[in-house]
């Protein structure tokens, strides 16, 4: 969820991030992870109405009628510092009213990641974001029940708590909770590497996707963040996940750029290159 935003929403999320700060800089890991809940909620009960959306984004609305909008919608549900932070969010300007819903969303995550750091979880939020989405990836009977749209005897939240409860941080269990319950049209894995791509813009580093046929061990995934830092230029948090059938070597991704050193890779050049020497 790396939010590419234009004109006077990159403009507003500047602004909020920066009033969002400014209110977690002074709470506990507690109180953070409520405000993080209750924008969460908002984001829920705005993808709902695309009335409220477009009232709320609508640049001839008077701001202090938007701010009173939002504050009477969800005076039942936020926190003082969720509906301050909401206030200020309607009273800024908006390129469409599906960015408005994007940022309340990714200040959700970034309020987490505040309770996270509060709480001497951060890391242990990174990794388990990415391994959840391994495990989930490598079943199918999970990928079928949290795909499924239509509505389920009970959230699918609940399943989620009895596979990760207690294996996993609060965080963690936080924000993938959300995710299946409220997708936002996206598939687990997407939304998950949404939440570990925005967590990365929060902390101003990139993540690398490392594959190779085996896995690496903790010295060198230490190794290879530090060098890839290096190489780019910015910190580095490495992904890495095991797939056999590369069968040997590993390839980096990190955003757009590819580096595949993969043994399966160079197979297939080199039967590329025979196939075109017999042609």
């Amino acid at each position: 969820m790396s939010l590419l935003l234009k004109g006077a929403s990159r403009q507003s999320l500047a602004v909020t991030r920066s009033a969002l700060e400014k209110i977690i800089s002074g709470v506990d890991a507690s109180a953070a992870a409520k405000i993080s809940a209750d924008l969460f909620a908002m984001v829920k009960v705005l993808d709902s109405s695309s009335a409220a959306r477009r009232a709320l984004t609508d640049y001839a609305r008077d701001e202090s009628a938007k701010s009173t909008l939002g504050k009477d919608i969800f005076k039942s549900l936020g926190s003082a510092q969720a509906l301050e932070i909401f206030s200020k969010m309607a009273g800024l300007r908006w390129s469409s009213p599906r960015d408005f819903g994007n940022v309340l969303e990714f200040l959700g995550v970034q309020a987490l990641v505040a309770s996270a750091e509060k709480s001497g979880s951060l890391a242990d939020l990174e990794s388990e974001i990415f391994s959840v989405s391994e495990t989930i990836a490598k079943s199918p009977e999970l990928r079928a029940f949290f795909a499924v749209r239509n509505v389920v005897s009970a959230p699918k939240s609940e399943l989620l708590a009895s596979l990760l409860s207690g294996k996993v941080t609060q965080a963690t269990l936080d924000l993938t909770s959300y995710l299946v319950d409220h997708p936002r049209g996206r598939n687990v894995e997407v939304g998950l590497n949404d939440f570990a791509t925005a967590i990365a813009q929060i902390k101003d580093r990139q993540i690398a996707h490392v594959v190779s046929a085996t896995a690496l061990s903790a010295e060198q995934i230490s190794r290879l963040a530090k060098s890839l830092t290096k190489t780019f230029g910015r910190e580095i948090k490495v992904n890495a996940s095991v797939k056999q059938e590369v069968v040997g070597g590993i390839s980096i991704r990190v955003a757009d750029e590819l580096i595949d050193g993969t043994l399966l890779t160079r197979i297939s050049q080199a039967d590329r290159l025979l196939a075109g020497k017999n042609a």
